[in-house]
């Protein structure tokens, strides 16, 4: 059984915590703090989700009806507004949080998402638009000052989506929430001029390598691991869940060959993308919960049952060997 060692333990008391890079993230209803860098939010955190720029002096917060990004001193760089992500309908062209806040039409919201590329200089978009026949579109912005370079719809009704970035900062990876039967993943290219798309239905993104040259997915029902490459997306290698067991919607892909991942019994397990073989489950010094997230080649965190405190985590004989 691999055993994990414990790398760093970080508090979160502001809750919703992440590690999308070195400096560990939280998401409050009053601010977002990345380290010890603070940036005021517009509006409380049920209201959208948040995008943190790799050199953390910019965060995007992508909302029920606009992507608003604050830099290190607390200004507001620029905001691009978009269709409102209400599950009731509404035409609204909001300009502010408080046209809605105690509306209760606005109770229930689906929301978009938001990264940034790899290199910080791009944001990636999934936002509603002001089209109820296109309801949804992938923008690819001008991280410095907003504008939007590239758009593609994404022929989505979502309740909710996830980008997964990419190493070369020219590609993004999105995952798009629809329910059951239309949950598509999506690959983008911004070649600097025109952005293509590649669209897998009936999947979930789970991550990307290290090297960029492969990403791992899970079918609907969660009971398949799918490894593709990334030039054409065609599946190398898949890994069965087993009899009434299910995968994770989440994962880290911490290795070039090798990924962590976990089941709905709530254990985590190393999968040899080389081999299909999958050992475990990963040992830890105390009780874990909820699900594998990236902080890195080689690492993965979890977060406490509390959602106050986060656990980085490294298996110390294993190795991030590339194709």
């Amino acid at each position: 059984m691999p055993a994990a060692r414990l790398i760093r333990t970080v508090p979160t008391p502001l809750g919703d915590p992440a590690l999308p890079h070195t400096l560990p993230v939280q998401h409050g209803d009053t601010e977002v703090t990345v380290g010890d860098r603070r940036f005021p939010a517009p509006w409380p955190r049920r209201f959208g989700t948040v995008a943190v720029s790799p050199t953390a002096d910019l965060v995007v917060f992508a909302g029920t009806h606009a992507l608003h990004a604050v830099d290190r001193f607390g200004a507001v760089r620029w905001e691009h507004r978009h269709g409102c992500w209400t599950d009731t309908e509404c035409e609204a062209a909001h300009t502010s949080y408080t046209e809605y806040a105690d509306d209760p039409d606005h109770a229930v919201l689906s929301s978009g998402s938001a990264a940034f590329s790899a290199d910080g200089r791009l944001l990636w978009a999934h936002v509603r638009t002001f089209d109820y026949e296109d309801m949804e579109e992938w923008l690819v912005l001008d991280a410095a000052d907003g504008t939007v370079l590239a758009r593609a719809s994404t022929d989505s009704v979502a309740s909710g989506s996830d980008h997964v970035p990419h190493p070369d900062p020219a590609y993004m990876g999105l995952s798009i929430a629809e329910g059951e039967d239309r949950s598509p993943v999506l690959w983008g290219h911004w070649d600097g001029a025109a952005l293509t798309v590649q669209r897998f239905p009936e999947e979930i993104l789970l991550g990307v390598n290290p090297a960029g040259n492969h990403f791992l997915t899970t079918d609907l029902s969660m009971t398949s691991l799918s490894l593709h490459r990334m030039t054409d997306g065609a599946v190398t290698l898949r890994i069965d869940a087993g009899e009434d067991v299910r995968w994770d919607f989440q994962g880290a892909f911490a290795w070039d060959d090798a990924a962590v991942v976990g089941t709905d019994e709530e254990r985590h397990w190393l999968a040899d993308l080389r081999t299909g073989a999958v050992d475990g489950p990963i040992g830890y010094p105390f009780p874990v919960s909820g699900t594998a997230r990236p902080a890195g080649p080689g690492r993965w965190y979890t977060v406490s049952p509390g959602r106050d405190r986060l656990h980085v985590w490294e298996l110390p004989n294993q190795t991030c060997r590339p194709d």
